[in-house]
């Protein structure tokens, strides 16, 4: 009889049953604890909890807390945590579970310096080593070609490849027409390769996402449109002689009570390739902080992929936050990784609960390694296309690293009313699922387009700092059925060009047009002599399919004193063409960032740029190592 109830059950449910490693494992139990310093007896969020002979690694939460499931049983657990000795402990789990575990950690009591390799100086700060410490080793080695000691990735990460925008004449090239990026993966992978002690990828590197990690202080929005637009002049840090002009929008803030009810579906990685503790157990605990934040009209399904698809919570009030945490408690890593069909049956579920007057999302987390069924690129976003006109947005979030598919992220959100993100730790995870659940969660405006028209007798050239990949033909600007990007409750959106006034030089180094031989530039016309360019701006209601238009002009300054805003964004912009190596970074240095963002952090609440001058002094170190070689 039991046989014939399975053959049926395989029948029935090919699909959900198909996944290697059941996703519930109804057999093991809950194990809780915490992690506390032993001096100050204060919780410690970020700490690495491991027990490999069971292949679990978890992360404690902002409390200090942490959880996992596991077979009744005696393990050897080790805690690991940037400054702390590392802790080594057998514990034995009995058939009730194990709850109330607190693990005290001693302060390490050597101080996080810098390290010597060989006879070569410093190559990587003691904070590098324990990150790498906490990553595993085994993605990483070190490799002989590197005398100074750097770690390198024998990695498949992919990224798309970036062609810099070039200067354009303005008296030819009058329009330069791009999409709004919202996203900031670019910043935190970044951040991460830095953190583990090496330089990024060039092409990992984009600077409008590093540019946007931040926000700025733009004056919120007044009137009939849901976002305010603010602009500056100022000069070039890199290069007094050219202006910066900085294109700053606002988006309302809609407070968390006020927003529309959620209809989410969870769409989880859990293949083999997330089975390590920076992907799947990182990923658990920022659905969990983001799980804590829902409220009872909101709804959350789950579907997970790994060799197939299966829906395993249906829809589920975000009332009954202990289902759904419960759900997410029982996912195991394994087996190969079927995106495709993940993908088709969390819109599916999407659209099957469609709420008309809410927000309906998928939110796709996963290493991004897809390699069963459709896994081409181009494929894939022919896939999200088609599904994205059916009024369900789409967010990404990437974890982990040695196989991390950047560009296969990216295309995927940028072609499916979405957005990217990258998360390398859990206060990355609150930042994007907590802090900013609004502007992660809730689109205020869709399909938002900038146009900006030079006037060519006061420009002589410009060029748009990033956006290499946003960029649009200048007649899609007032084509409505044409894709751009999308802007969340309270997110900020800010575009630096670049321009050379009439009267400077200009290397032609750096731009791909030679001047015209037989026109000059256009003949002034009356009543705009002070013009310097009008910027445009079209967008969609979340729900509407006709644009609006708003315009607003920009005129000649000579104001060399730069914001507060103006001064941090290009200190940003300057850390990133160094990072990129750009023919276009002129005087920067890595100095000038410093001293540009530490004479601009502002009120700082949250840390972030006081943690962008820190990650800059690491890289500058990592930079002077690799000059050696």
């Amino acid at each position: 009889m039991k046989t014939l109830i399975a053959s049926l059950l395989l029948l029935i449910l090919p699909e959900v049953i198909d996944i290697p490693n059941p996703v519930f494992v109804h057999d093991k139990v809950k194990v809780q604890g915490t992690v506390i310093d032993a001096d100050t007896q204060q919780p410690l969020v970020g700490a690495t909890i491991q027990i490999k002979a069971a292949s679990i690694g978890e992360t404690s939460d902002v409390n200090g807390n942490f959880e996992f499931y596991t077979e009744p049983g005696t393990y050897l657990i080790e805690v690991l945590y940037i400054g702390f000795k590392k802790y080594s402990s057998e514990i034995t789990v009995p058939k009730t579970g194990l709850s109330n575990l607190v693990i005290s950690l001693d302060p390490e009591s050597t101080t996080l310096e810098e390290v010597v390799v060989g006879n070569d100086q410093v190559v990587i700060s003691k904070q590098a080593e324990f990150q790498l410490q906490l990553r595993g080793s085994s993605t990483l080695s070190m490799t002989s070609s590197s005398p100074s000691g750097f770690y390198s990735y024998p990695n498949s990460e992919e990224y798309a490849e970036i062609s810099e925008n070039t200067f354009k004449w303005a008296s030819k090239t009058p329009l330069s027409t791009f999409s709004i990026d919202v996203e900031w993966a670019s910043y935190s992978n970044v951040r991460r390769m830095i953190m583990d002690g090496h330089l990024p990828v060039k092409d990992a590197v984009r600077i409008e996402e590093l540019i946007n990690y931040f926000n700025y202080d733009y004056e919120h929005p007044v009137g009939e449109h849901p976002f305010s637009v603010n602009t500056e002049v100022g000069k070039a840090p890199w290069n007094p002689d050219h202006q910066l002009v900085q294109i700053g929008i606002q988006g309302e803030k809609v407070e968390a009570d006020n927003l529309p009810p959620s209809n989410l579906v969870f769409l989880l990685d859990v293949s083999g390739s997330m089975n390590s503790h920076d992907k799947l157990p990182l990923l658990k605990k920022g659905f969990k902080l983001l799980t804590n934040q829902l409220r009872e009209d909101d709804y959350v399904s789950i579907v997970v992929y790994a060799g197939s698809s299966g829906l395993v919570l249906p829809p589920t009030s975000g009332a009954d936050k202990e289902t759904i945490l419960e759900a997410l408690n029982k996912l195991n890593a394994g087996g190969s990784t079927a995106g495709a069909a993940g993908i088709k049956q969390a819109y599916q579920v999407a659209k099957e609960h469609f709420r008309k007057d809410g927000n309906n999302r998928v939110i796709l987390a996963t290493d991004g390694d897809f390699n069963v069924g459709v896994s081409s690129n181009s494929a894939l976003v022919d896939l999200i296309e088609e599904k994205r006109d059916e009024g369900i947005f789409l967010s990404v979030l990437g974890f982990g690293s040695g196989n991390l598919k950047d560009s296969k992220m990216e295309q995927i959100a940028n072609n499916g009313n979405g957005n990217y993100y990258y998360i390398d730790n859990l206060l990355e995870a609150k930042k994007v699922l907590v802090s900013e659940m609004g502007g992660t969660l809730h689109t205020i405006a869709k399909d938002v387009k900038i146009q900006v028209e030079f006037n060519p007798q006061n420009v002589k050239a410009y060029r748009l700092i990033g956006y290499e990949n946003r960029l649009l033909a200048d007649e899609d600007f007032n084509n409505d059925k044409k894709d751009a990007g999308e802007l969340g409750s309270g997110h900020t959106v800010t575009a630096l060009y670049e321009v050379v006034p009439h009267g400077v030089d200009i290397d032609s180094s750096l731009s791909d047009i030679d001047q015209l031989k037989y026109q000059t530039p256009t003949t002034p016309v009356n009543g705009f002599d002070d013009e310097l360019m009008t910027v445009k701006l079209r967008y969609k209601q979340p729900d509407g399919e006709k644009s609006q238009l708003l315009s607003q002009i920009i005129k000649r300054s000579d104001r060399s004193e730069l914001s507060e805003n103006l001064k941090f964004a290009s200190s940003v912009a300057s850390f990133g063409m160094l990072l990129r190596d750009s023919k276009f970074k002129g005087n920067s240095s890595f100095e000038m960032v410093q001293q540009l963002a530490k004479e601009s952090k502002g009120v700082d609440e949250n840390g972030y740029r006081a943690e962008f001058i820190k990650i800059v002094e690491l890289a500058e170190l990592l930079y002077k190592g690799e000059a050696k070689n």
